[in-house]
């Protein structure tokens, strides 16, 4: 029986390469019809080359890769840079892949496809921000009912922002987009800083890694190390958080997270608060749910998936 059809968008970023490796070994369950980039964690030609990178580590050129929007829809472009490393890759060789991406664009592709296929059927899962999806829906909102599901990495509430006091990233760079996102009615599952900063990469973790025997597992090894770096330097100070990888996780084993409705709402506005994502649990009439919320995480349960998916590359 063929996996799940999904889309994968994605600014690979160190996180969002982890999470590609885990996809690309699950090709029972997760049925990948592509993988789309958007400018993020560094610029729009980087990360589409990074996604044909690590396309080319996993052994699977059968993937297109489709390089999408490389500015957010209204804000400057906000890079993430200081902790993905210049090339977005931290520490990994970044070369020039075998096979670069499409030649057309990912919106094009996301509308084409979502229009050609059943309704109901395609899964996108969200690891950065959220351009090439709103401006699909700008473009043509008659693809929003053919949406199956949108899983992403985004926002927090409990554990404050990472980028601003009270901004994640992924959303702070381009909040507009994210609210085209959130109010568009679609069924969307949000997995925040609150569950990732529970499935961290603690060093015990990383060795456990480091003992699987294969250039994807080596790779995974090597990217977790310069997260642990850039982390004590610049972030919590403590071990690691696997944001990205937390999409593709849930979509393989849901049991792994707990979730809660709640209405959504994303600011746009303010200097202050902008990204934040008003997250409330007492939904009504005024204030109806429109996305479930992770709020907790068994990273016990989540590395073990980890390990095993990376050992199929062995």
């Amino acid at each position: 029986m063929p996996g799940l059809p999904l889309i994968l968008d994605c600014d690979p970023g160190v996180d969002d390469a982890v999470a590609l490796l885990l996809a690309l070994a699950a090709p029972e369950a997760l049925d990948l019809l592509a993988i789309t980039t958007v400018a993020g964690n560094v610029g729009g030609d980087l990360t589409a080359r990074n996604a044909c990178l690590i396309r080319e580590l996993a052994g699977r050129p059968d993937i297109p890769v489709f390089a999408g929007q490389d500015r957010p829809l209204v804000r400057p472009p906000v890079a993430a840079d200081h902790f993905h490393g210049a090339s977005g890759l931290g520490d990994l060789p970044a070369g020039v892949p075998t096979q670069g991406p499409e030649i057309r664009p990912a919106v094009d592709y996301l509308i084409s496809v979502l229009r050609d296929r059943p309704p109901g059927e395609v899964t996108i899962a969200v690891t950065g921000p959220m351009t090439n999806l709103a401006e699909a829906i700008r473009r043509a909102p008659d693809v929003v009912p053919r949406i199956r599901q949108v899983v992403a990495m985004g926002g927090a509430r409990r554990e404050g922002g990472n980028i601003t006091a009270s901004a994640e990233y992924n959303i702070h760079a381009d909040p507009h987009a994210a609210d085209i996102v959130v109010r568009a009615g679609l069924d969307l599952v949000l997995l925040g800083l609150d569950v990732t900063h529970q499935v961290a990469a603690t060093e015990a973790r990383r060795d456990r890694i480091a003992r699987l025997r294969s250039p994807q597992s080596h790779a995974v090894r090597q990217l977790l190390a310069f997260s642990a770096r850039t982390e004590a330097e610049l972030g919590t100070g403590g071990p690691p958080p696997l944001h990205d990888p937390c999409v593709i996780l849930w979509l393989l084993a849901p049991e792994i997270f707990t979730l809660r409705p709640c209405h959504l709402a994303v600011e746009t506005e303010s200097p202050l608060t902008l990204g934040h994502t008003a997250v409330e649990f007492r939904t009504s009439e005024r204030l109806p749910a429109n996305a479930r919320w992770a709020t907790s995480a068994d990273s016990d349960a989540a590395f073990a998936r980890i390990e095993a998916l990376l050992e199929r590359y062995g």
